[in-house]
């Protein structure tokens, strides 16, 4: 009878056992999960990039809401492009500054590996004192690269979002932005931006967000993959060994985009937005133990002016105002309350929020935990 016992209580401690390591296990991976992401979203290949583009170009076809007489580059920019079509304007005799005209600058961008003859958007903002763009077309403009050299040529008509309206009085209602505008497919790729992509032996992957564990998860998936092709050397970029047939290259490529990386632990952040009093925590913030106390004095002074007569029937004296002053002080009633360690961000945001504390509330706590070295995070000030 004493040995069924001794064996009944022995299986009732290994279960206790088991199932307390299973809670611990569980506990443990709902506070530390694993983040897994694409390796496109962790890396840029370097090669395959976007470049920019930049032009200064004229609109044309306004309703009167063009540069103004104020501004001297708008009627220049006219007569050299009267120029270019034999017109020629008589010395001094006219005014070539016109309000149906714009001076705008164009932007673009150039995407990775674009050929000749594809077409990208572009962006047409207003550089003088232009009212609204809307209904205006976009001569030929030639856009530059940071080279200096002409790499597209944007022309077409606008899609302006913004709209303003004015009456005779002067007042005015603008909606938007109607002196920026885009057009879809408004610039034609003239000249290719050569890369080494397709010529280096190997591939190298630059890290969006540097880091030493990220970059060595990235070199076991590859490898763990593909084989030994994967080597880094520092926290910013993995090198990746990889075929030099360009088919097989860009196959290669799009299977590494695609591998699933653990991403390494980062340091937690604080971000303060001082202009909009945006608060952002990341995961992973932690305090050490402390007590605080936060609370806000007021100082709240009324005037209540009163008038004072003289008595009814009384010949003397008049009628006057006399000031009356009411000062008072109010402090809100805060109670003290404790972080114990290790405490983590939703018992942070449950008794920031069980205060009723508003984001300056919160940027002054944890600004003053990071001062007494209780907050295991970096601030951010945006």
């Amino acid at each position: 009878m004493n040995i069924y016992r001794i064996a009944l209580a022995l299986a009732l401690a290994v279960l206790s056992s088991t199932a307390l390591l299973a809670h611990a296990a569980t506990v443990e991976a709902l506070e530390s999960p694993r983040y897994d992401r694409a390796l496109r979203s962790l890396v840029h290949i370097e090669g395959v990039r976007e470049n920019a583009l930049l032009g200064y170009g004229l609109v044309v076809g306004l309703q009167g809401t063009g540069d103004g007489t104020q501004v001297t580059f708008a009627g220049q920019s006219v007569v050299n492009m009267l120029k270019q079509f034999g017109v020629r304007l008589p010395e001094g005799g006219v005014d070539p500054r016109t309000k149906n005209v714009a001076t705008v600058m164009v932007s673009a961008v150039f995407p990775p590996g674009y050929r000749k003859g594809q077409t990208v958007d572009v962006t047409v903002s207003s550089m003088g004192d232009a009212k609204s763009l809307r209904g205006g077309l976009l001569l030929l403009t030639p856009l530059h690269a940071a080279d200096g050299e002409i790499y597209a040529l944007g022309q077409g008509n606008l899609v302006v979002g913004g709209v303003t309206a004015s009456g005779s009085s002067g007042s005015s209602v603008t909606l938007n932005s109607p002196t920026s505008g885009r057009i879809p497919n408004g610039a034609t790729i003239e000249r290719e931006i050569e890369t080494d992509f397709a010529t280096r032996p190997t591939v190298l992957l630059s890290l969006n967000l540097p880091s030493f564990q990220t970059a060595t998860n990235i070199v076991l998936a590859i490898n763990g993959r593909y084989g030994d092709v994967a080597t880094t050397r520092d926290a910013t970029s993995v090198e990746v060994v990889a075929p030099t047939n360009p088919t097989q290259r860009v196959a290669f490529v799009a299977g590494l985009e695609s591998l699933s990386v653990d991403v390494g632990g980062a340091l937690p952040k604080v971000v303060f937005n001082s202009r909009t009093g945006t608060v952002v925590i990341s995961e992973g913030v932690r305090v050490r133990p402390a007590a605080i106390s936060h609370g806000v004095l007021k100082v709240v002074i009324t005037e209540a002016p009163i008038v004072s007569q003289p008595a009814p029937g009384s010949r003397v004296g008049q009628t006057t105002v006399v000031p009356r002053s009411q000062v008072s002080v109010q402090q809100d009633a805060k109670h003290m309350f404790l972080w114990p360690a290790g405490v983590s961000l939703k018992a942070i945001i449950d008794t920031v929020n069980s205060i009723g504390a508003n984001p300056d509330d919160i940027m002054a706590i944890l600004q003053a935990l990071d001062q007494a070295g209780a907050l295991d995070a970096e601030l951010v000030v945006i």
